[in-house]
């Protein structure tokens, strides 16, 4: 993946990224399920404006801007859009791909459909934590590679963002139709088709 896939709109880049292949070490899945965030609504982080904690989503796309969620769990974005622009792609669920049993060793004994259905479940992982922030996604320890073969053409749905309270009626999460390995399954509301 080039830096020019990231830098353009962040709804765009959410789509796209469904069906690539996120990688750190010997692990690896399929992105299945992503979101999008935009400094112009409430739920994004960077709708504060530029902070410490916000530095690395007004930087150049195709950074990873990693952030701990209620002081849990690490969760990985793809920074997108112009440099100086607040927005960024959530990575929310992966179809496993290498490295299951690193996997379930670090996530437990778990059936292979819930080893990555949930940003911070990937993330445990692939151990990918904070010290990933900022970190190059197209050359640096984790990577996202473009789409193989049997991805090519995956029919993808939109549906409403999850796990917040503003902005709730976007229709800015994008899900692989089908896949059995997402976070949530989509509601009644959503399953939107996304040409």
């Amino acid at each position: 993946m080039k830096p020019a896939f990231y830098a353009r709109p962040v709804l765009e880049v959410a789509r796209d990224l469904v069906g690539c292949v996120l990688t750190h070490g010997e692990t690896s899945g399929v992105i299945v399920e992503t979101e999008a965030y935009h400094e112009t609504e409430a739920a994004c982080h960077a709708y504060v404006g530029l902070t410490a904690r916000t530095r690395t989503l007004f930087e150049r796309p195709g950074i990873a801007y990693v952030y701990r969620s209620y002081g849990v769990h690490a969760l990985i974005n793809a920074v997108s859009e112009a440099e100086g622009v607040g927005a960024a792609v959530l990575i929310r669920a992966l179809e496993p791909v290498d490295g299951l049993d690193l996997m379930r060793a670090r996530r437990g004994l778990e059936p292979e459909r819930q080893l990555c259905s949930g940003p911070g479940k990937l993330t445990q992982a692939l151990d990918v934590e904070l010290h990933h922030n900022g970190d190059d996604l197209t050359t640096g320890r984790v990577l996202i590679s473009p789409r193989p073969r049997a991805w090519r053409d995956v029919a993808i749905v939109s549906d409403r963002r999850i796990g917040i309270t503003r902005a709730v009626d976007l229709p800015w999460r994008f899900c692989a139709a089908g896949s059995r390995y997402l976070s949530r399954g989509v509601s009644r509301f959503g399953g939107t088709p996304v040409g």
